[in-house]
């Protein structure tokens, strides 16, 4: 039997967070040395006490425990500081699943991940079907992002995407299969792999993490794949505030100053500082493309001049320190602040 680990963060959604945990309960029977940690990312606002009090009852504290960071480092830096807290501990679990404070994995869950992981050895990381309330799929694999898939995005016209043949970003699969990436909110990762590819790279503050750490393990020969028979009911931006609770879409608003930032260094890690620059002129242009669309038919305005600015400003030029890796080692020290917060 596989030793397995899992990982929730939380900031600021305990009620949410204990909800997760509790959905662990059936999976010890598959699972009897199963550890769970609960990560507060700084949330000052009663969270540790709260998740304290939960873990000490009814024997959790024998299977789940609490670290409590003094600093909202972000999913990237909190992620890591538990991965190095269980190598601290001693030999490291086979298999670490990461679950969002907003998922609860369903029974079987679980176990579906890690018997992928266990018939394919190459497999690095293997990630859930996430599911509305009303058991609706949720995205939850995708393809990488590029210069043409930054054009459409901006364009938002299938006549584009025909025409320059630019498949979905989305990937469904009815069976388990590979995939370029897979979603963060409910992903088991092989130790093994984290190894030889590094952990997270915590220059990111939130967005864009799991995305740099797949292509990372791509580049190092490991495989990522979805297992659709792995279910996890996800209620989709709850904790971030940005996207639909009951599909998982990005809400009409405006994406936070550190989404832009998190895009930015994604392209500068993985292309290169001008791919990261022409990424976001391809998306400018395609914005540009659907600006005149919408004249044309005279559709109403929907609120994208802000995007425009906010891609100016915040996403479009990468700075020095956008690709300088910032990736930790399981023999890393810990307690050292995010990479994001060292360049200020």
């Amino acid at each position: 039997m596989k030793r397995l680990a899992v990982i929730i963060v939380n900031y600021r959604t305990a009620n949410l967070a204990l909800a997760s945990m509790q959905s662990l309960e059936a999976a010890r029977a598959s699972f009897p040395g199963l550890r769970a940690i609960v990560v507060d990312g700084g949330s000052a606002d009663g969270s540790v006490d709260e998740l304290a009090a939960a873990i000490a009852v009814d024997g959790r504290q024998d299977w789940a425990e609490l670290l409590a960071l003094p600093i909202n480092g972000g999913f990237a830096y909190a992620n890591n500081q538990a991965l190095l807290a269980l190598a601290a501990q001693g030999p490291l679990p086979d298999y670490v699943a990461l679950i969002n404070p907003d998922a609860r994995v369903l029974p079987g869950a679980l176990a579906a991940m890690a018997e992928v992981l266990d018939r394919v050895p190459g497999c690095g990381a293997v990630g859930a079907r996430l599911e509305g309330g009303d058991g609706v799929a949720q995205s939850s694999a995708f393809r990488f992002p590029g210069l043409r898939s930054e054009f459409c995005r901006g364009a938002r016209t299938g006549f584009v995407e025909r025409l320059l043949r630019q498949p979905p970003t989305r990937i469904d699969l009815g069976e388990a299969g590979p995939v370029p990436w897979v979603t963060g909110a409910a992903v088991m990762l092989r130790t093994t792999a984290l190894a030889m590819a590094g952990l997270f790279d915590d220059g990111f503050f939130l967005y864009f993490e799991e995305t740099e750490l797949m292509s990372r393990l791509g580049r190092a020969g490991w495989e990522i794949w979805h297992e659709p028979r792995a279910r996890v009911v996800h209620d989709g931006g709850v904790a971030t505030q940005i996207r639909d609770p009951k599909t998982g879409s990005p809400l009409d608003k405006p994406m936070p100053r550190y989404w832009y930032a998190a895009r930015r260094r994604y392209f500068a890690l993985t292309k290169g500082r001008l791919y990261a620059l022409a990424a976001g002129l391809a998306w400018l242009c395609g914005h540009a493309f659907w600006r005149l669309r919408r004249a044309i038919t005279q559709a109403p305005r929907d609120g994208t001049q802000r995007a425009v600015r906010d891609m100016v400003a915040y996403g479009l030029w990468p700075t020095r320190g956008d690709n300088q890796a910032a990736a930790r080692q399981f023999s890393s020290p810990t307690g050292r602040p995010p990479a994001w917060m060292m360049r200020g």
